[in-house]
């Protein structure tokens, strides 16, 4: 699982308005309305049409647990779409991302500066065009890798620099070793 990637996905999460379906059958039942069929679900999931059909059914009622996390995973990725755009339009206009993070945070400047890592723990909100940045990567399929540098250049400015008011000769800051990691809009 990607600490990044997931951690967006769980704050987007955070503003659907109804639960998700929680049982396996509900959770079938969702899917099979949503990909119109039970022939893209079984092979979307990887087991049998008629398996399919029994949860449809009531006929079976719990799953294996990886079935049950591959379950989960596509109900959520599917539920409240509108609502997940709206989460994500309102981070990336005006309300910005706020990063709660526990990590190894250093960067690299001019001779004469202390530039050792160190761990901080930090809770900073971050601006609504940084919260664009992540979620667009985030879209395309960027890697972890990725969003890690963009979370690195977001606390780079806000953070470090302060939005321009210091450090303004810090080159890269150096975001490793991360305990904790969690987004909220």
């Amino acid at each position: 699982m990607s600490l990044f990637g997931d951690g967006l996905e769980a704050a987007v999460q955070k503003a659907f308005t109804r639960p998700a379906p929680k049982s396996a059958p509900a959770q079938m039942r969702y899917l099979v309305r949503q990909l119109k069929g039970t022939r893209a679900v079984a092979q979307m999931l990887r087991i049998s049409q008629r398996t399919v059909e029994r949860y449809v059914k009531d006929q079976i009622k719990k799953p294996r647990p990886d079935l049950a996390a591959r379950l989960e995973r596509e109900v959520k990725a599917r539920w409240q779409p509108q609502i997940r755009a709206k989460a994500r339009e309102k981070a990336a206009t005006t309300g910005g991302i706020v990063i709660d993070t526990r990590a190894r945070l250093g960067y690299t400047a001019p001779i004469g500066s202390t530039d050792q890592d160190r761990i901080r723990h930090l809770t900073i909100a971050l601006p609504p065009h940084h919260a664009a940045r992540l979620f667009e990567a985030q879209e395309q399929g960027a890697t972890e890798q990725r969003l890690q540098e963009l979370a690195a250049e977001a606390l780079k400015e806000v953070y470090f620099q302060d939005n321009g008011r210091r450090a303004g000769q810090l080159e890269e800051v150096r975001f490793t070793d991360i305990e904790h990691l969690e987004f909220d809009l």
